[in-house]
């Protein structure tokens, strides 16, 4: 297991956990859940917080009490669960913004200034946290 990150001034810490993208990892993962005691997880995606909350689920792990479930993504499936599965969104500029600044880049050309940020996220709480 990689090495835990402790931030003692927000009074937690960051343990990365390996995660393969079966209900047997997850099941494995979940196994091990009263020695991890971890109080909420943040998944690499949406689905993988999906995979890891029905195996929490399964073991009669409660979601959010016990543990807190965050993905990302903000899938629509994750609006369907119970419960629905908090999430980070993430906004990329749309096509279009997007290729027109790297055509102006590449071309040397004049582009209209973007006033937003080329990516921005948002956490999107529900249910799960």
């Amino acid at each position: 297991m990689s090495q835990s990150i402790e931030h003692p001034a927000a009074g937690a810490g960051v343990v990365p956990l390996p995660l393969a993208y079966t209900e047997e990892s997850a099941a494995a993962l979940v196994a091990r859940w009263p020695e991890l005691a971890l109080d909420g997880v943040f998944a690499y995606s949406d689905e993988y917080a999906m995979l890891l909350m029905r195996a929490l689920q399964d073991a009669g792990v409660a979601v959010p009490e016990r543990t807190a479930v965050v993905g990302a993504d903000d899938l629509l499936l994750g609006r369907l669960l119970r419960p629905r599965l908090s999430t980070v969104r993430i906004d990329l500029l749309q096509g279009g913004e997007l290729a027109e600044l790297v055509d102006g880049a590449v071309n040397g050309t004049a582009v209209e200034t973007i006033t937003r940020p080329l990516l921005d996220s948002r956490v999107v709480r529900r249910e799960s946290s």
